[in-house]
């Protein structure tokens, strides 16, 4: 089984105690603030990497560390369970999977924009507009530059690609010419 699969049952099982508990926000905050933590220190993210750490031991330390960060018991025993589990590795995949889901409850679906200069607000906000009203979903904007891109711009909304870019339209020129 592939790590981003075993990752999102180990997230769709932390949504649904959340949910049972009513405490999916905090659950999500908490979440956010151990990723953040491991990824920043180093120490921390050879630890959760490390096949040659036991399990239990690993457990150990982890527990401590969540214990002294005040993270709820609920938490606390979901990462005892993954740790144990030999999938703290997973950490990553957990959190990124379980915010995805959070998200796609919430009809909140992320839109990735790369064009070759940044977009002015107006644009931003007619993009924002028109994604919403073709997907029906609440649309959170991420941009990046893409000094390939010529002109135009390329957004990604899930696994569908809508190519507006200079080289797209030129590309698309290109094979309506050679089938004509």
């Amino acid at each position: 089984m592939s790590n981003r699969l075993t990752a999102r049952r180990y997230a769709k099982a932390l949504l649904q105690i959340g949910d049972k508990q009513g405490n999916v926000p905090q659950l999500q905050q908490e979440l956010d603030t151990v990723a953040a933590t491991v990824a920043a220190n180093a120490d921390l993210t050879r630890l959760v990497a490390s096949p040659l750490v036991l399990p239990t031991r690993k457990a150990e330390v982890f527990e401590a560390i969540l214990a002294s960060a005040k993270v709820s018991q609920t938490l606390r025993h979901f990462f005892r369970v993954v740790t144990e589990a030999g999938r703290l590795n997973l950490l990553p995949d957990i959190h990124r999977t379980f915010a995805e889901l959070v998200d796609e409850r919430a009809g909140i679906v992320e839109a990735r924009v790369s064009s070759a200069q940044a977009l002015s607000e107006a644009q931003s906000k007619a993009l924002v507009a028109s994604l919403a009203a073709r997907t029906g979903k609440t649309i959170r904007l991420s941009w990046q530059q893409d000094s390939a891109l010529l002109g135009g711009l390329k957004v990604q909304v899930g696994s569908t690609v809508l190519d507006a870019s200079l080289q797209g339209q030129l590309r698309q020129l290109k094979t309506q010419l050679l089938s004509a």
